[in-house]
């Protein structure tokens, strides 16, 4: 299938030979496992399929109609599968060539590009707006992207693994540094990923479980959102100081924080249930602190500045001496002491909620973090120690960008909607209503009566529900996505923004 990426109006030579490449690997696979017949096979109908677009060449039509009907169900299959693949990998193709048109045009020009986040500080600016009311106006905002579930979604995530892989590997084939070496090693793995690509089952056989869902909800965050969603902070942060002319850093909240239904989501789907809720809840809880936790490892390796060649505030002096153990080649490096607390403070937080032991132990026993707030005020107890003391520049790198993943996820991750059909709510209130021997006709009241029952019921102390008394099947499951909801806010606090919403 090489010849493949020769048709069409590709004008870009990079995208060009991207595409052949990927075509060359593809027809090489199709050769190797599926024999050199198909493979001609293929290529027969491709090239016919290619003088009927282009030429409009009716003959072309009926041989193309011909070589079809030829093809038996195994034959049909194996075709169908190498166009489709084709189509996916030239699809990532130009996917990444206009990734790497827009950071060549960047370097280009200093024009801001339309749609950009510079673009858009540049109007407000020009418009006269003064950062002040920028900051503020970015201070009360809040942008939540929301993950749905698709219980038709068939595609498996070992096919999407299959597809970053290959635009990861073809993003290394642009370093221009890379010797001839390289570049074969790169493509040798391509290869691998095509082969690997073509020998996986391309869709799932069973309908996707709930859980299915929520694990595929989190691949996106730890190639995403996980990184991305800081960077875009700390990226405003910067195009307000250096476009403003000003040094204010450090100021922005997060603004945009992303939301889930998935494992809360109950209109219509009668598997999420309580133990569903859960297993988001806590699935959620433990990427976050694996991420937090690696960092803070990683910022460990970073920060070995010593008292020998650096003055540090006495907040963060305190903070490295409730470190969990002292080592003698620690003692003048407090930034590395204070880490070794944070993390194993951390540890024993993601211990407590999430019931699972870490994989990379902690270096001593400490108090778990009563809130999210808590373990963001220990990062900025360096962070202000380091700005005092000539470390502006090292502070503006991870630890930056750590402080605003925890502003953006807490401990938490992302909150959860847990949603489910007014009906169905009504039918609840009205069994605990009459159970309660409150308004036994509830169902038949208007919306305005029913509001102020439900708004007298609220200004009363008085419990409605008993745990001895039976309720229907479906009464009983709805009480017990609230338990679930009232034991998470009773956990140590997650971060500013409330871990699960109601709809």
């Amino acid at each position: 299938m090489d010849e493949l990426s020769q048709d069409g109006a590709v004008e870009d030579r990079s995208l060009r030979d991207d595409i052949r490449l990927l075509g060359r690997l593809l027809g090489d696979t199709l050769c190797d496992l599926e024999g050199r017949n198909m493979f001609e096979v293929v290529e027969e109908i491709r090239q016919t399929a290619v003088r009927f677009r282009r030429d409009g060449d009716a003959g072309a039509s009926a041989h193309f109609s011909e070589l079809l009907d030829q093809l038996d169900i195994a034959e049909a299959i194996s075709v169908v599968r190498a166009f489709a693949y084709f189509s996916l990998l030239a699809n990532i193709a130009e996917d990444h060539h206009r990734q790497r048109s827009w950071r060549e045009e960047r370097m280009r020009s200093d024009q801001a590009e339309q749609g950009s986040l510079k673009r858009a500080i540049l109007s407000l600016k020009d418009a006269g707006i003064d950062v002040r009311e920028v900051r503020r106006m970015l201070a009360h905002s809040y942008i939540s992207p929301v993950l749905t579930a698709h219980p038709t979604e068939v595609q498996r995530k070992s096919i999407l693994d299959r597809q970053i892989a290959v635009a990861r590997l073809l993003a290394e084939r642009d370093r221009p540094e890379l010797s001839g070496d390289d570049r074969l090693e790169i493509e040798e793995a391509l290869a691998r990923e095509v082969r690997t690509l073509w020998q996986t089952r391309a869709l799932r056989v069973v309908k996707p479980s709930v859980i299915d869902e929520i694990e595929n909800a989190l691949a996106y965050f730890r190639s995403t959102f996980l990184s991305e969603l800081p960077r875009l902070h700390v990226t405003c942060e910067k195009l307000l100081d250096r476009e403003y002319s000003q040094r204010k850093g450090w100021q922005l909240g997060a603004f945009v924080r992303v939301g889930s239904w998935i494992g809360g989501d109950r209109d219509g789907n009668p598997f999420v249930n309580r133990e569903v809720l859960e297993h988001a809840l806590s699935a959620q809880s433990r990427l976050v602190f694996e991420h937090y936790l690696e960092q803070v490892h990683a910022l460990g390796a970073e920060l070995p500045l010593s008292l020998i060649n650096v003055r540090i505030a006495s907040e963060l002096k305190a903070l490295a001496q409730r470190s969990p153990k002292e080592s003698e080649q620690r003692l003048d490096e407090p930034y590395r002491r204070a880490l070794i607390g944070v993390y194993a403070r951390l540890a024993c937080t993601t211990e407590r909620l999430n019931a699972g032991r870490v994989q990379r132990q902690a270096a001593g026993k400490a108090e778990p973090y009563p809130s999210a707030e808590a373990f963001r005020d220990d990062l900025c107890t360096l962070r202000d120690s380091l700005l005092a003391n000539g470390g502006a520049v090292i502070a503006g790198g991870r630890l930056r960008t750590l402080l605003h993943a925890v502003s953006a996820f807490g401990f938490h991750l992302a909150p959860i909607d847990l949603r489910q059909n007014s009906d169905v709510h009504a039918r609840v209130v009205a069994e605990i209503l009459t159970r309660a021997a409150t308004a036994p006709a509830y169902l038949e009241l208007e919306e305005t009566e029913r509001v102020a029952l439900l708004t007298r019921e609220l200004e009363t102390s008085r419990p409605l529900v008993s745990p001895f008394v039976r309720y229907s099947d479906e009464t009983t499951s709805e009480l017990a996505i609230f338990g679930i909801a009232v034991r998470q806010t009773a956990r140590p606090r997650t971060s500013s923004a409330s871990s699960a919403g109601f709809i």
